[in-house]
């Protein structure tokens, strides 16, 4: 399996990579009957075969142990982007910037989606194009700010405050995006 294309099956189950098969199948019963095509309020029939997948390798020890393989190498690859790159002139000009980017996100989907207004970490990585390793800190900072919070699905999703934040300095985050490299 070509590590770009590699899903994090642990990212899938919500999972520690040193869970134990027990917490493994435990954990996906309860995620695969929340997310079963079959359940009217929660089913989402692509969510719930990316489980399934990520179940039939991560239990199985054979098939886990090659994985294992694989996702130490995307893991590595991934901290060396985060030690090799930054555009912004200092680091906590390009956390401010990101922070900013992922309420965005969460702002824009609460308002286009209401009856579905959170996304994982892993959504987010993929919409905004920095690694999960990358994001942990952003979203500890929002989420002890009160400007992002846990769903009970333990989806991301944008608050109040989070929305007056955004709105008070979405200017800043506008010409950040158009002038790179320029401090607002």
């Amino acid at each position: 399996m070509p590590r770009a294309q590699t899903p994090d099956y642990y990212e899938i189950l919500q999972i520690s990579p040193t869970a134990e098969p027990e917490t493994v199948h435990k954990v996906y019963r309860l995620l695969a009957q929340r997310c079963h095509p079959d359940n009217k309020e929660t089913g989402n029939d692509g969510q719930f075969r990316q489980l399934a997948e990520a179940y039939q390798v991560l239990s199985d020890p054979e098939r886990r142990a090659q994985y294992d393989v694989t996702y130490a190498a995307l893991r590595e690859s991934r901290w060396r982007l985060v030690t090799n790159g930054s555009h912004a002139s200092n680091d906590f000009e390009l956390e401010q910037h990101i922070r900013l980017t992922v309420l965005e996100v969460l702002y824009t989907r609460r308002r286009t989606e209401p009856d579905n207004t959170g996304l994982s970490p892993w959504d987010l990585e993929k919409l905004i194009g920095r690694a999960r390793e990358q994001l942990e800190f952003t979203i500890w900072y929002l989420i002890q700010k009160k400007y992002v919070t846990r769903s009970d699905a333990a989806l991301l999703v944008i608050t109040a405050e989070g929305v007056e934040h955004l709105e008070n300095n979405y200017s800043i985050n506008r010409q950040r995006r158009l002038n790179p490299g320029t401090a607002a």
